[in-house]
């Protein structure tokens, strides 16, 4: 491949943005072309480090294993993207996985090149590293280790930005502005802020991308900057800019912070695509243009809608897999005797597999009544504008800008039809979260049952063994705890607090407007991601691992009084009642008292009592 291609598109690239021509040509030399299929892999998290990587053809996805295994997409690097720069310096294993989307060819600078280029040149050699070391500082201010383009450098220069109180200095790398700077000062409040949730950025992305597309078919908008809209908004939805995303979810103004947030990372990076530098908001403003047609109270509860909608996918996912659990031990379980339960006392047998049937079947009503709630997520108030009244709109803007919202969030997403109505109403929310909370309270008492039947191991009931994944004392040496189900009842009653939260904020509503918006839905997305995250545990570190102790379920089974319950058909309930209270005095089975008292015949006895005879209907 010709050098100049190469030395043109280093040119372009931020990390050798202070190189000279001449420089560029040296360091053409070192780089060799590597080409990778779709679905390759790049590199994989693990493997030791060995070049920096310049995207030249093609998609890149990176992404990371979450705890429980899983690979989650971080980022997607296109054409002229750089990665893996920190190769240069050693070689540590890879935190992130690099697969190809589509064929990629990239330019690679192995490691031993650059450093035999510092033997024989240093003065390019280091500076090469140099420019390392500040894209990684950077990177570590901020607390994100995936940039893409235009997003890798700290020049440590400022812009000058103004509203409506006053001028201030923006960084000039910074894709947000001065609405934004406003709210980093004004929310310091949760410390849980837009980057902790994609789906929050990516949905804000689709409404924006929407209505620059219907206010460019209606005319409104300008064909250029429509379109560097869209590719701005298509790059945030591939997971790139989210680092700039940085208010806190819980905020005064019902959300104006967020829309702003988004409408000025949007703004200045399509103001790059259209070859201009952030902050020159004439060409591309972020109020004029990219809020165009649009409110904060529109734009905002449609977005969170949609974010919520795509959550709930992945709720019912984890939890159908949970479920699956439970199914798995049942059947596992399905021979295993044992005493039956009612307000801690004995009651009747029954097997140890209907106990966790009956976890699987109580958990799978859940799957039905989350979709029902989350469906009403579907009617949104997009065109609506300030109060409902779709003020600064053109007639056809509500529906042109809903057919576009379908098309990229495929969604069957349907317009409210009373807009008023629907820019104060957050009743969707209240059902939803009444749903969250259904599930948690089931939950708990999953492992509430959990922990009972596990007590002991000697003192306790030990029916069951959970997996033992932690020491469980700093003083009592060999105790362990039920930990997982623990941490699950912790977070259920954190889910049933946060319903409370959205009641109480629903409300606060007056008038045309909910201003408490902003704590209904981060508490009911912190719900949903702690739920996830809990069920997935639940299953991976414990329900997979429970080991049931069948002798002592049987043992618990023949010495109980609870057997006498099987001779009522025939015995009636005051002969019942005396053997039982008999047995219990004298520490006597009943086996041995309904003998003895001539009763019934050891045969009948026999059948009566056997306790696979005492687990469904039968005629007696």
């Amino acid at each position: 491949m010709s050098i100049n291609i190469l030395q043109q598109m280093l040119k372009g690239i931020e990390l050798f943005r202070t190189f000279t021509d001449s420089e560029l040509t040296t360091l053409g030399d070192l780089f060799e072309v590597r080409q990778f299929n779709a679905g390759q892999t790049v590199f994989k998290e693990g493997e030791p480090r060995w070049a920096l990587h310049i995207i030249y053809e093609g998609e890149v996805d990176l992404q990371r294993k979450n705890s429980f295994g899983h690979e989650v997409r971080i980022t997607r690097l296109v054409v002229n993207d750089f990665f893996g720069e920190s190769a240069l310096l050693d070689d540590y294993p890879h935190s992130l996985t690099a697969r190809a989307v589509s064929p990629v060819r990239t330019f690679a600078l192995p490691r031993e090149r650059l450093h035999g280029l510092i033997r024989s040149d240093p003065d390019i050699g280091l500076k090469v590293i140099s420019s390392v070391t500040h894209v990684m500082s950077r990177r570590m201010r901020s607390g994100v280790k995936v940039y893409g383009l235009g997003a890798q450098y700290s020049t440590g220069e400022r812009r000058v930005e103004h509203d409506l109180l006053s001028e201030r200095l923006i960084p000039v790398d910074n894709y947000y502005g001065i609405q934004t700077l406003r709210a980093l000062e004004n929310f310091n409040i949760s410390n849980d802020t837009l980057v902790s949730h994609p789906r929050i950025i990516e949905a804000l992305a689709m409404v924006k991308a929407a209505c620059a597309k219907a206010n460019n078919e209606l005319e409104l908008l300008d064909d250029s900057i429509a379109n560097a809209i869209v590719t701005a908004c298509q790059e945030i939805m591939d997971g790139r800019y989210h680092n700039h995303f940085v208010v806190d979810m819980i905020q005064g103004g019902a959300g104006t912070s967020t829309n702003m947030n988004a409408n000025e990372v949007i703004a200045n990076r399509a103001l790059e695509i259209l070859g201009h530098t952030k902050g020159e908001y004439k060409y591309c403003h972020p109020n004029n243009h990219v809020n165009l047609s649009q409110s904060t109270n529109d734009v905002y509860p449609t977005a969170l809608r949609i974010a919520l909608l795509f959550g709930n996918r992945e709720l019912i996912t984890v939890l159908e897999q949970l479920i699956n659990s439970f199914r798995a031990k049942a059947k596992q379980f399905a021979n295993v005797l044992k005493m039956g339960r009612t307000q801690l006392q004995d009651a009747v047998p029954m097997t140890l597999g209907q106990e966790f049937e009956a976890y699987a079947v109580t958990l799978s009503e859940e799957i039905s009544r989350l979709q029902q709630n989350a469906n009403l997520f579907l009617e949104i108030n997009i065109g609506g504008t300030a109060i409902g009244t779709g003020i600064n709109t053109v007639p056809e803007y509500p529906t042109t800008a809903i057919r576009h919202l379908r098309a990229i969030a495929g969604l069957d997403l349907i317009l409210a039809t009373n807009l008023v109505e629907a820019t104060q109403d957050t009743g969707a929310y209240i059902m939803y979260s009444s749903a969250l909370k259904r599930l948690a309270v089931k939950l708990s008492k999953i492992c509430n049952d959990l922990r009972l039947l596990s007590s002991g191991p000697r003192a306790g009931l030990a029916e069951i063994q959970l997996p033992k994944m932690q020491p469980g004392s700093t003083i009592m040496p060999g105790k362990v705890n039920p930990v997982i189900p623990e941490v699950v009842n912790q977070v259920a009653f954190k889910t049933i607090g946060n319903d409370l939260t959205v009641t109480l904020a629903a409300e606060a509503g007056q008038l045309q407007l909910n201003v408490m918006e902003p704590v209904i839905f981060q508490s009911i997305v912190e719900s949903v991601e702690m739920l996830k995250n809990a069920m997935m545990t639940l299953k991976i570190r414990c329900i997979d691992g429970i080991v049931a102790n069948e002798d002592r379920c049987r043992e618990y089974v023949l010495q109980s009084i609870g057997l006498v319950t099987a001779l009522v058909p025939v015995l009636g309930y005051e002969v019942c009642t005396d053997l039982a209270a008999d047995a219990e005095t004298n520490n006597r089975s009943v086996y041995e008292l309904v003998l003895e008292k001539g009763l019934l015949s050891k045969e009948q006895l026999d059948d009566f009592l056997r306790p696979e005879n005492m687990l469904s209907p039968r005629r007696m």
